[in-house]
């Protein structure tokens, strides 16, 4: 499944919640060099409970918008999961 995620860069707090339909992902590492979007790989592996191979940045490397594909879960597990965390 490919999802919409807005990431949230230099954030005090780590955090994933929901805005308009979109998971919105708070994470403190800096938009330098990968290290956000290793990090968002990291946040949503872990709160997942899948490996991050699992999951992969398909569109918006560059940007804070980005489109991101999860596999090894279902659709409706992965919403239950982000919803608790």
């Amino acid at each position: 499944m490919v999802f919409d995620v807005k990431v949230k860069p230099d954030s005090k707090r780590e955090s994933i919640s929901f805005e308009n339909g979109v998971i919105v992902v708070k994470i403190r590492e800096k938009p330098v060099e990968g290290k956000a979007n290793k990090a968002l790989i990291e946040k949503l592996a872990k709160t997942l409970g899948i490996a991050k191979s699992c999951i992969e940045i398909v569109g918006g490397e560059r940007s804070k918008s980005k489109r991101v594909a999860i596999d090894c879960i279902d659709e409706k597990k992965i919403y239950e999961m982000l919803k608790e965390a």
